[in-house]
């Protein structure tokens, strides 16, 4: 006994609304996407000196160091010695724009002197926040110049070396170290 078979006829799938979810949501997932910026900074590590005599004992004059403290930044130079003391702004932030301006005038006063300097020591401590690094750095690579009337960024110190700030030495306000040259 054969059996007839019924051809039935192919069933078509109905995609329009799919469709219009699609062009729906593929405008509104690309509006909200997130495009992340990275910024790489290169940074001048100190070297190892395996030879102890190799380093000297005189710190050059012309060294310039950033010590970053909760209470504020003190601008050192030569190495060690205060230049310049910058307080925190009574709401708890750091003055970013004092210290560009301190910095402004060292850069200054460095070309004067026949100077031409690109290196800057930052010293932290341990419990730096990470936004302040960072900030820092920013602030002691650049600052914003008016340039025929476009306002532009200008060097300030663009080698960045990181180091430890002195655990035994705290913030000091007290505006210049005796023999120390203020700006």
């Amino acid at each position: 006994m054969r059996h007839k078979h019924r051809h039935k006829p192919e069933a078509e799938l109905d995609i329009t609304s799919f469709m219009n979810l699609m062009i729906v949501l593929v405008p509104v997932l690309l509006l909200s996407m997130v495009f992340s910026h990275i910024t790489v900074l290169d940074l001048k590590l100190p070297d190892l000196a395996s030879d102890p005599a190799s380093t000297p004992d005189t710190p050059d004059q012309y060294t310039l160091e950033v010590v970053i403290y909760p209470e504020g930044f003190v601008v050192n130079q030569p190495a060690g010695r205060k230049l310049r003391s910058i307080p925190a702004l009574t709401t708890g932030e750091q003055d970013y724009q004092t210290l560009s301006e301190i910095l402004q005038a060292v850069k200054a006063r460095l070309a004067e002197l026949g100077q031409e300097k690109r290196d800057i020591v930052v010293l932290s401590r341990k419990d730096t926040d990470y936004q302040t690094l960072v900030s820092v750095m920013d602030t002691v690579r650049s600052f914003k110049a008016v340039l025929a009337a476009s306002e532009v960024d200008a060097e300030l110190f663009p080698d960045v070396s990181l180091g430890d700030a002195p655990s035994n030495i705290g913030f000091d306000a007290t505006p210049v170290v005796e023999g120390g040259t203020a700006p």
